[in-house]
């Protein structure tokens, strides 16, 4: 224990302090590497982990891909000041339209998406409207936390739900259905709680009449509006997959293909480039990663896991419930979201969920949520303060902490007791 534990918290040391520039998937396929040499996991194990996430980091580079696209084109951007100026110049209006734009970017586009995507398209447009130092930090951190606390959905909107879902069989329309009262929940307590935080630093008015026409934005109005006819259409490619059976990947990264292929078409994109600029490090940052924390699993972490929920198991379905959403929330704050989930997927496996598996849609509540609480508990959140660094916007572990300890608990209890 003490040497796997050792070497998964070096491994996350590297990806999040990435030293002279080392890329995180650099990091967790090294630290997959020693972990094999020095027998923490064995060639199976690898094989193993890889059956367990490749359909998951496939469909996530498939989502990536297809949300670069829809950002050339200006998707997001006309989005963007559309609800800003549906706000009538109040701030506090903005302030929620806002919210609600980054769940439903963080539903289709999944959480990494509203980082990677919405977060320097809200930078410019608050600087544009020349808001205030702490209006801006309002606005930021509350789209920060939106992207995680409503990434529920669908199956499609984080890297753990299509890992669980994997993990366990579950359809499409089955986690929808699970997932859509919790998620509604969580969204309606995520603008509420952030709402009350930032009261203060929200402006009373907003001068929108500042901002371009949202038509103006968009470089190419074809695509644009083949876009909205397409993304019917790779809804309905996941329902008959999941009629099917088919891997999610068939359709999230086969269709943002053929998106990139009919946006060549039409000259609104360049696809090498685009496919370079596709953030292909997460494919060897999940396998890498995942890898590492198999070696917890070896050395008996799932074990100590799986022995806590069958203690919370004997108190009853909601303290069961309630207790697995909150004890995936701490683990993923300490130690990150990606390999919290498989602990906790196996462990549940391993204390059996059939009758009660609304602990499995507790651990992907908690495993979504639980990481706001500290910089480190998703990549999501690392990604996001990656983009704001690039930007010249810094946000401190403590700055941070202070808003995500506050607000975390109470919006992940309200959700989870959608699902009791």
């Amino acid at each position: 224990m003490f040497i796997a534990f050792s070497l998964f918290l070096v491994t996350l040391l590297f990806i999040i302090w990435q030293p002279k520039g080392l890329q995180i998937g650099t990091s967790a396929v090294v630290g997959a590497l020693v972990a094999l040499v020095i027998g923490v996991v064995s060639f199976d194990d690898v094989i193993t982990v890889t059956s367990i996430v490749w359909d998951a980091t496939l469909a996530f580079i498939g989502i990536i891909i297809l949300s670069m696209v829809l950002d050339e084109i200006g998707f997001f951007e006309w989005a963007a000041i559309k609800m800003a100026k549906l706000s009538g110049g109040s701030g506090n209006k903005m302030f929620v339209y806002i919210l609600l734009l980054g769940a439903l970017v963080a539903a289709f586009f999944a959480n990494d998406g509203a980082a990677l995507i919405l977060t320097p398209i809200l930078l410019a447009k608050m600087k544009y409207l020349k808001m205030k130092p702490l209006p801006i930090f309002a606005f930021l951190m509350a789209g920060g936390f939106i992207g995680d606390s409503a990434s529920n959905p669908l199956v499609i909107s984080n890297l753990t739900n299509i890992v669980t879902a994997g993990y366990f069989e579950i359809g499409f329309v089955e986690y929808a259905k699970n997932m859509f009262l919790p998620n509604l929940l969580s969204i309606a307590a995520s603008i509420t709680v952030l709402w009350i935080y930032f009261r203060k630093d929200i402006p009373l008015r907003v001068d929108v009449s500042e901002l371009p026409k949202a038509a103006s934005v968009i470089k190419n109005q074809t695509m644009f509006k083949l876009s909205w006819f397409f993304l019917a259409l790779l809804m309905v490619g996941y329902l008959l997959g999941d009629y099917y059976k088919l891997p999610i990947s068939l359709f999230a990264l086969g269709g943002a293909l053929i998106f990139l292929a009919i946006a060549n078409h039409y000259k609104a994109v360049k696809p090498i480039m685009t496919i370079k600029a596709a953030p292909w490090q997460v494919v060897w940052f999940s396998i890498g990663l995942y890898i590492v924390v198999y070696g917890l699993k070896n050395a008996g972490l799932t074990d100590i896991v799986a022995s806590w929920i069958a203690a919370l198991q004997t108190q009853g379905d909601t303290v069961a419930i309630i207790g697995t959403g909150f004890l995936a929330a701490v683990i993923s704050s300490v130690m990150n979201n990606m390999p919290t989930i498989m602990i906790m997927d196996i462990a549940i496996d391993q204390v059996g969920y059939v009758g009660n598996e609304a602990l499995v849609y507790a651990n992907i509540l908690g495993s979504n949520l639980g990481p706001k609480m500290t910089p480190i508990g998703s990549l999501a959140t690392l990604l996001w303060l990656h983009v704001l660094a690039q930007k010249g916007v810094k946000i401190g572990w403590w700055e941070y902490m202070k808003v995500g300890l506050v607000i975390t608990p109470p919006v992940l209890l309200v959700a989870l007791l959608g699902l009791i």
